[in-house]
């Protein structure tokens, strides 16, 4: 299994090439308590593009400490594109993820060849009741972030994955990305993003509704707005045919 030696700790990452059509790569960022396996086979192995999914540092296989902000997020993942040679990508943020691309393009914008945002904010404020409940009830709050996490009629299979993850991720790594999150907000800063950027929203998304994903495509300059009909926050996995097909659109049209 591929690990890279970063000054931010051994992160893993799965990496998929084939036959690369586009210079720029893919660099998929994953959410709170997540991994790798928080994005499709589909997207992760997707046709013509060079495309990296890695952990972030503490998170799935990855070593390293937690981060305790999404700066910090960020700049895990500008050293792991330093590590892997990568100068620009096309950066493929869910949720937190989607965070973490913002700041990249807003901070470092030369690594941000463009964005896709998906099921995300410019602001993700936490319901104090989560925050308390992961520190008092774990496992009850766990099942409610899923039930938020999900469509109704998501596949069973999926959202027992999801599910699963979250427990594994445990207790620590939850209420550290939660926390960081809580603390996000770069709603005045959108109009300073100058990558191309492509918001994706879930049309049954409870966690970041489209609301939020359109205050996003509405600000920045060079961006477009998708829907996906009956998709939850876990669009990703729940529509990868809808999300894959927005993303290879948008930036194959754009060259990247």
């Amino acid at each position: 299994m591929p690990y890279v030696e970063t000054s931010k700790g051994r992160l893993f990452y799965t990496e998929s090439r084939g036959e690369v059509a586009h210079d720029v790569p893919l660099i998929l960022i994953h959410g709170a308590g997540s991994s790798h396996l928080d994005w499709p086979e589909e997207l992760r192995n997707l046709p013509g593009y060079r495309v990296l999914a890695p952990d972030l540092p503490g998170h799935g296989r990855s070593e390293g400490p937690l981060c305790l902000t999404i700066a910090e997020c960020a700049d895990a993942v500008t050293r792991f594109m330093d590590a892997m040679g990568i100068e620009r990508a096309i950066l493929v943020g869910h949720s937190m993820g989607g965070a973490i691309a913002q700041w990249i393009a807003l901070d470092k914008p030369g690594y941000a060849a463009g964005l896709a945002l998906v099921g995300t904010g410019a602001r993700l404020k936490v319901s104090p009741k989560i925050m308390v409940g992961l520190q008092e009830d774990f496992e009850n709050t766990v099942d409610r972030i899923v039930r938020y996490s999900w469509a109704p009629d998501a596949p069973r299979e999926l959202v027992e994955m999801g599910r699963q993850m979250l427990l594994e991720a445990g207790q620590e790594v939850l209420l550290r990305d939660f926390r960081a999150c809580d603390k996000f907000d770069v709603m005045l800063y959108l109009g300073r993003i100058t990558a191309p950027t492509l918001v994706i929203s879930g049309e049954l998304d409870s966690m970041t509704p489209p609301r939020m994903g359109e205050y996003i495509a509405e600000r920045v300059r060079r961006s477009s707005f998708i829907l996906v009909p009956g998709a939850g926050h876990m669009m990703a996995l729940e529509k990868p045919d809808e999300v894959v097909s927005a993303i290879r659109e948008e930036f194959g049209k754009n060259g990247a």
